[in-house]
């Protein structure tokens, strides 16, 4: 396939400070498009305060008005255009990168850090492969009785580059540069045979994780998290008097962080096709989403259970985008994050990134940390499992600690 021209992707800068940038997308269209760029940009740290979507099947037409978010910095424009180019159909070979020395597949790569732990290292190291465009598949990390911090981190290169000892180097100086003399050594191997581990949760955790309906007596939904309730009220109609090709799906809801990419994730898992869509924001924190659809035979949804079974399948994706608990495990105390993995095996962007950032806000040190995959409802789950450290500042033993942890890391995580 022939790689198309730069100009099927293009990022107008925003022309003053707190205005958005515009990103424009122009290519050939797939089932599932609009949620992988909505992944992409949700994976740079940007926030998508208004989208619109046109297509006729063959071709499309896509702009998105995005914002950094506050905890977003360094946002690398020129990377993220080459992602952008390398998801549209006709850019498939990613012609931006070293076609000669480049892998032919994405190679898995462990990262082996040793050094001395101190509160928020975990997050400023997940920064730093963030920021590099490593993404994180499996991390197992622990900490010694001496107070010395091993971590392993199974990652991939999103420029596919990593097989490169400068940008080994890039890597291992980056570190270097933020965790100072906490490093003893870092070291960068490839992770031959790696396999992406599964999580094997107690029962009881694995209930309360994955049940359908948040109580009402939940600590954070009904004191800390007014926007939980509000979550609860979106409303999401389905009109079929409008078009006589397609079906008008109208969503109202609450903001929330990647709430356009999990909308669209679900129409994708759904075999759902947009063929125009518009996404708008406005100033008391709610959004408004119209968006026409088709079935992939190409028809309208008029059978009123699938109507039910969308309407309803969209309402949980939106409240429940991801899951948060914390529980105790003997003396000690774990939170556990989980979040559905695409029907393609890809898990939600950043989630590593924002629980890590949440608890070093908080104080809270992590004395463990593990990412792996869970079967739960008929579908696959990644699965955060972090075991903390007691603090001066927040002792975890109160219920009131326990629920303000986890209202912490749902707010990161939620973008409230």
């Amino acid at each position: 396939m022939v790689a198309a021209s730069e100009d099927a992707v293009v990022i107008q800068a925003a022309k003053r400070a707190g205005e958005p940038t515009i990103i424009t997308v122009n290519c050939p269209d797939q089932t599932g498009l609009g949620c992988d760029l909505c992944r992409a940009i949700l994976d740079f740290g940007l926030c998508i305060t208004r989208g619109d979507i046109s297509t006729d099947g063959q071709w499309c037409y896509l702009v998105f008005w995005v914002v950094p978010r506050p905890t977003s910095s360094n946002i690398q424009w020129p990377s993220l255009k080459n992602r952008l180019l390398s998801l549209c159909p006709s850019c498939s070979i990613p012609f931006y990168f070293d076609m000669v020395n480049r892998p032919t597949s994405s190679q898995m790569y462990l990262l082996k850090l040793f050094s001395v732990d101190r509160k928020g290292l975990l997050h400023d190291v997940t920064k730093v492969l963030c920021e590099l465009e490593l993404a994180i598949h499996r991390v197992k990390v622990s900490t010694t009785p001496n107070g010395r911090v091993v971590d392993f981190f199974f990652i991939t290169d999103a420029m596919e580059l990593l097989h490169t000892k400068m940008r080994q180097d890039d890597l291992c100086e980056r570190l270097n540069a933020v965790l100072g003399e906490s490093v003893n050594s870092c070291e960068i191997e490839v992770a031959e045979g790696f396999q992406q581990g599964f999580s094997s949760l107690p029962p009881v955790v694995a209930e309360e994780l994955f049940k359908l309906e948040l109580s009402g007596n939940e600590v954070c939904s009904a004191i800390l998290s007014p926007e939980m309730k509000r979550l609860k009220k979106a409303d999401v109609n389905i009109d079929n008097s409008l078009s006589p090709s397609h079906t008008l799906l109208q969503i109202h809801c609450v903001d929330q962080k990647g709430l356009l990419y999990d909308i669209m994730r679900t129409l994708k898992d759904c075999s759902i096709q947009v063929a125009y869509g518009r996404f708008l924001s406005d100033m008391k924190g709610s959004r408004e989403v119209d968006l026409f659809i088709q079935q992939s035979d190409g028809k309208k949804i008029v059978d009123p259970d699938k109507q039910g079974v969308l309407c309803s399948r969209l309402k949980l994706e939106m409240l429940h985008p991801l899951r948060v608990i914390i529980v105790n495990r003997g003396p000690d105390t774990e939170l556990f994050v989980a979040n559905p993995v695409e029907l393609c095996g890809k898990g939600r962007p950043r989630v590593f990134y924002d629980v890590t950032l949440a608890l070093k806000v908080l104080g809270i040190c992590i004395f463990s940390a593990e990412i792996g995959r869970h079967t739960a409802f008929e579908r696959q789950w990644e699965v955060y499992r972090f075991l903390l450290d007691d603090s001066r500042e927040l002792p975890l033993g109160g219920s009131q600690a326990r629920g303000e942890i986890v209202d912490g890391v749902r707010r990161t995580l939620m973008g409230w």
